[in-house]
């Protein structure tokens, strides 16, 4: 097992971080007082000159980030996935329409800070940066593909969002791939019936789902998005001509966010029997993330009943 393996999500982001800062002198990290909870201090105790906490102003932190991004530095502003919306409308006139190579990490995100209910658990960021135009949108699934894609983020030209969990980790990424790929969707199982379709921490959930739809003899694709902005087009369009129906499944809201990006191409594409999974409101406290996902109908058992649903409409 590797080490960036063992790590929860947020260790990773912050281990690219550090790792990155070694590669790149222009790299600097900004924090809003975050630095310990989104292990951003990783990155700060090896290149301590190029880190900065602003305290708990978000709107100052992408304020900053944009004024170093113009000076030729790649800012990596951190903090929860929930905060970084206070900032959204410095980021909307001083990132996204500037175009600039800031790169924005929201750790905590969807239902992995369980313990802090609903005021902590960010479900609306990817509609937040996937409507900027310039920003690219990034959803990592585990701890190896965060740390794949915040290494790889740095070659992106114009301005970022990186959504991170806190410590529900399960490696499913590790040994699919190697090289990320910004823009580029993956085959985590090959089928013919329905395509499951995930971005985020959800792919091991569609995965098992997949398992349970084999065993009554329905053949699930399930195709990971970790890019959400661009969407892999080429590969969504390969398995939409050729499957029965199409499943979307997120750690979200319903609206706005992965499934909404997949039925806008599907216009284009052509229509096929569809179904978002996400979330409909605020989420809650619970004792832990897997207790959300439970109640929110988030599990593999309800992602196989709702594509056997699909397929069983389509005949």
């Amino acid at each position: 097992m590797s080490l960036v393996e063992e790590l929860t999500p947020r260790e990773a982001a912050g281990k690219a971080l550090a790792d990155l800062g070694d590669l790149r002198n222009d790299v600097v990290v900004l924090v809003a007082d975050t630095g310990e909870t989104t292990r951003a201090r990783f990155f700060a105790e090896r290149h301590p000159d190029r880190f900065f906490n602003v305290g708990i102003a978000e709107q100052a932190m992408a304020a900053i980030a944009a004024g170093l991004a113009s000076a030729g530095f790649m800012p990596y502003a951190l903090t929860f996935a929930a905060f970084m919306a206070r900032a959204w409308e410095i980021i909307r006139n001083s990132i996204a329409r500037l175009n600039l190579p800031v790169r924005l990490v929201g750790t905590h995100a969807g239902f992995s800070d369980a313990y802090d209910g609903p005021s902590h658990q960010a479900l609306e960021d990817l509609a937040l940066f996937r409507v900027l135009p310039n920003f690219t949108v990034i959803a990592p699934a585990d701890s190896c593909e965060t740390y794949r894609a915040v290494m790889a983020s740095a070659e992106v030209k114009g301005p970022v969002y990186i959504r991170v969990g806190r410590d529900f980790h399960v490696p499913t990424t590790c040994d699919m791939y190697k090289v990320f790929e910004v823009g580029k969707g993956y085959v985590a199982l090959d089928g013919h019936d329905v395509a499951l379709l995930t971005t985020g921490q959800m792919l091991s959930f569609a995965l098992d789902a997949a398992h349970i739809l084999k065993e009554k003899g329905i053949s699930a694709a399930v195709l990971h998005f970790p890019t959400v902005k661009p969407l892999d087009l080429t590969l969504l369009s390969r398995y939409a001509r050729t499957v029965k129906a199409i499943v979307t499944v997120e750690e979200h809201v319903v609206h706005g966010g992965f499934g909404s990006a997949v039925a806008e191409a599907l216009i284009n594409l052509g229509p096929k029997p569809m179904a978002i999974m996400g979330v409909k409101g605020f989420g809650r406290t619970a004792k832990s993330p897997a207790d959300l996902y439970q109640f929110f109908g988030l599990t593999p058992d309800n992602i196989a009943a709702r594509a056997e649903e699909l397929i069983s409409l389509s005949r």
